[in-house]
């Protein structure tokens, strides 16, 4: 009776070891398939940034930077070109300054309700049909913005160009909007219901509490989910190309037309322009600082998220 109940147990510690080395193993693997996940990444935005800089050198030996920096005209398929990104840059922050004006309250207001005041169900309902915005092709919202919101506009907006910045601008920041409201109503319901309580306890409506305790608590996600927003409205390109115009215009009025970084960038991407000439290098050129655009503001985001991140 003895020998069998050793033999089981002999059996069983066999099995127990079986398991936890093929745990091991599998622990092991999972381990160096996620590091490779992350180096590929990482490789992948070295990749392009190698790109925009190997192919925008020969621009920026022949044009110097404070050239590029502070001219006035872009005007690169001219013969006398001009290399002055101040146009599509100002157009570029127009467009997206615009796109936040209409997206931060908006999307401030809709995280706070369906956070703190929705019922489940229409919270359920609601958080959807938000996020399904963001499947509907850009195609789509620039020719909304061109032939309808436009003609529009014009009726009630003195002065209002065809193509302008002010449109797309707006339809930008309806297109964002479930970035800001997703991530933002996802960091509210993160702070701990003791917080809530707490402010309740005080005497606090629920206002209060939202506006004075949840935001504050929630504020680097808050903070990430705008600047998020703001990297995607600088690099929207569909909308303004259609929308916006093709024209680089150094403007401070958001009722004319102006041409983007990235509507410069389509545009010159369909022309014919031959390899290596200065004319298609510019589309690295501007490529490399709407690269560092966005870095610069996802950068900012981290930075941010670090110093008021609480920890519940």
């Amino acid at each position: 009776m003895s020998q069998t109940v050793d033999e089981g147990q002999t059996f069983a510690a066999l099995k127990a070891s079986g398991y936890l080395r093929r745990g091991r193993m599998v622990a092991s693997a999972m381990q160096v398939i996620l590091f490779a996940c992350a180096a590929l990444s990482v490789v992948i935005t070295a990749s392009i940034l190698w790109v925009l800089v190997s192919e925008s050198w020969m621009f920026f030996q022949q044009i110097p930077l404070v050239a590029f920096l502070t001219d006035t005209q872009w005007t690169p398929a001219f013969t006398n070109a001009r290399y002055g990104i101040l146009p599509l840059l100002t157009a570029t922050l127009w467009a997206a300054g615009i796109a936040m004006a209409v997206a931060t309250p908006l999307g401030l207001i809709l995280s706070v309700y369906l956070s703190e005041f929705a019922q489940p169900r229409v919270r359920e309902v609601l958080k959807p049909i938000l996020e399904m915005l963001a499947a509907v092709p850009t195609v789509v919202f620039g020719y909304f913005a061109l032939l309808f919101l436009t003609p529009l506009a014009k009726q009630f907006i003195p002065g209002l160009s065809g193509f302008n910045l002010l449109v797309p601008g707006f339809v930008m920041g309806i297109m964002i909007l479930p970035y800001v409201v997703s991530i933002s109503e996802d960091a509210m319901r993160a702070v701990p219901m003791t917080l809530r309580e707490g402010a309740y306890a005080l005497g606090m409506s629920r206002w209060r509490t939202a506006f004075t305790v949840i935001i504050p608590g929630a504020f680097s996600g808050v903070t990430a989910a705008y600047l998020l927003a703001f990297a995607r409205a600088v690099g929207e390109t569909m909308v303004v190309a259609i929308a916006a115009g093709q024209n680089p215009n150094l403007t401070g009025d958001p009722r004319e037309g102006a041409a983007t970084i990235t509507a410069y960038i389509v545009q010159m991407s369909l022309g014919d322009l031959p390899h290596g000439s200065l004319a298609y290098s510019t589309i690295f050129a501007t490529g490399l600082v709407l690269f560092i655009i966005t870095l610069g503001f996802n950068v900012l985001g981290f930075f941010l998220r670090r110093k008021f991140r609480e920890a519940y």
